[in-house]
């Protein structure tokens, strides 16, 4: 923005320059004709020539105040929605850090339940519907909502006539956040759609809870077609965020032998957070090398030491820290192509809390 401002400051100091210039020879060539007239009889300045080129100045600065948008309208389709939806995403994450691996989790909680669908966005509707956001594993725990109804809507006001699904804006934002976080980027790939209902029972049934044993979420993760690596490679988005001390001082949430930061003995409120590592807002191997050293913060995270092959696993990751990097990029690929459910009614969602107006009528 300054660059902008110092070159469109000194444009038009030129500007000034180059009118008064006009005006000194205007006035001294007809002094000078008044004097003399004979001696300047054929001389003819190009008076237009000369206002001509400083009119070409205020049009070359006006294209440079305009260029962001003639940018924008140079993007491929594709390239306008990641830009937009980039935008917003990292505006919220300069704002507050906790917000990336908040949008981070959204996109898992929303893939894992029925397949990324954008379910996890529908606000309930007192007495008609009921949506995932407040089933236990998300009530005052999932956030940043906003963010992708804001990234939704930046969507449609830069890329006019590009149709994207709030499923698409979920998996963009997760990519987003891993990558501003420190992280390795990915490619996304749009064309998901959204659902016209969701699964309440189901965000309890199929997602991953921090009371979970080993053998219980090598079973959620095998019902979602991911190996045993991509699984500890998954647990890996552990690295940054917060747990909330209610979670954490839950019995049969936490690993006994975690050193927390939470009162446990006080009255406790969702502003109350626990770390997830010791650097929770850089996207790094750290939460590996807390797991070696037995101080997991979750229960389900710390057993990954307790089996042999997902405790080399986690060794692999402690060890190298570009090695869990590509495993996790490419585990977020494969999760981010996880189908909705067989014979799901699906749409483009306009607002991504409420399905389409045309298609109330089928839920």
């Amino acid at each position: 923005m300054g660059f902008r401002l110092s070159h469109l400051s000194l444009a038009l100091s030129f500007v000034a320059l180059a009118l008064a210039g006009v005006a000194i020879y205007k006035n001294t060539y007809e002094a000078m004709i008044m004097n003399n007239g004979s001696l300047l009889q054929n001389v003819s300045p190009n008076l237009d020539s000369l206002e001509s080129g400083v009119a070409s100045i205020l049009t070359l600065n006006n294209k440079k105040r305009n260029s962001d948008k003639y940018l924008r309208q140079q993007l491929t389709p594709e390239a306008c929605v990641f830009s937009a939806v980039r935008g917003v995403v990292e505006s919220a994450i300069d704002a507050e850090t906790r917000m990336g691996a908040s949008l981070i989790r959204l996109h898992f909680h929303d893939c894992f339940v029925d397949g990324c669908d954008g379910g996890i966005l529908l606000d309930d509707i007192n007495g008609t519907f009921t949506g995932e956001q407040n089933s236990p594993p998300n009530a005052n725990s999932a956030r940043g909502y906003e963010v992708i109804a804001q990234a939704k809507q930046s969507v449609i006001d830069t890329c006019p006539n590009i149709s994207v699904s709030c499923a698409d804006i979920l998996a963009i934002a997760a990519r987003d956040s891993v990558a501003k976080l420190g992280g390795q980027t990915y490619n996304v790939a749009l064309g998901r759609s959204d659902a016209r209902t969701a699964n309440f029972s189901g965000a309890i049934n199929q997602l991953p809870a921090p009371f979970d044993n080993l053998t219980v979420q090598i079973q959620k993760f095998s019902d979602k077609n991911f190996t045993l690596r991509e699984m500890v490679a998954l647990a890996g988005a552990h690295t940054v965020g917060f747990a909330r001390c209610s979670t954490v001082c839950t019995s049969g949430n936490v690993n006994p032998a975690a050193q927390l930061q939470c009162n446990c003995s006080a009255t406790l409120t969702d502003s109350d957070l626990q770390q997830l590592d010791t650097t929770p807002t850089m996207f790094d191997k750290v939460y590996y090398d807390n797991l070696n050293s037995n101080q997991g913060i979750m229960f389900s995270d710390q057993v990954l030491t307790g089996d042999a092959t997902t405790a080399g696993f986690v060794t692999d990751y402690s060890n190298d820290v570009s090695v869990f990097l590509g495993d996790f990029a490419a585990a977020m690929i494969k999760m981010g192509d996880l189908p909705p459910s067989a014979g799901a009614q699906l749409e483009i969602r306009d607002v991504c809390s409420r399905v389409n107006p045309t298609s109330v009528a089928s839920m």
